[in-house]
């Protein structure tokens, strides 16, 4: 049951998340859509990890290269979602007040 609430409560955060990107590029005030590019980030994501499990045989108890190099670039992608709206605000594509949205809290913590 534990299971269960936590992949509730993992969707609702990542709608929750998802609607404060798509506020933060569709309200009149920002009327920008560059943001949306982030949905690339996490749709790729995940891909690494998942790859790497199928390829990486798990009886071994040990860490091995694939996984740890799956882990990487796992890192390096979610670091880039952070980074892009940030590149857009000092490129002046989006406004600093559009960034904000998108760096709430609930936003950064319940889609990754």
């Amino acid at each position: 049951m534990a299971g269960i609430k936590a992949l509730i409560s993992l969707s609702f955060g990542g709608a929750i998340g998802l609607m404060f990107l798509m506020l933060g590029c569709a309200l009149p005030v920002y009327d920008k859509y560059w943001p949306l590019f982030l949905l690339f980030f996490y749709i790729l994501s995940p891909i690494p990890y998942c790859i790497s499990r199928r390829v990486v045989d798990d009886t071994d108890s040990a860490s091995n290269a694939c996984k740890e190099l799956a882990i990487f670039l796992t890192t390096g992608i979610v670091i880039s979602a952070f980074g892009l709206p940030i590149i857009f605000a000092r490129a002046a594509v989006v406004s600093h007040r559009s960034l904000s949205v998108h760096f709430t809290i609930v936003h950064k913590h319940t889609v990754f």
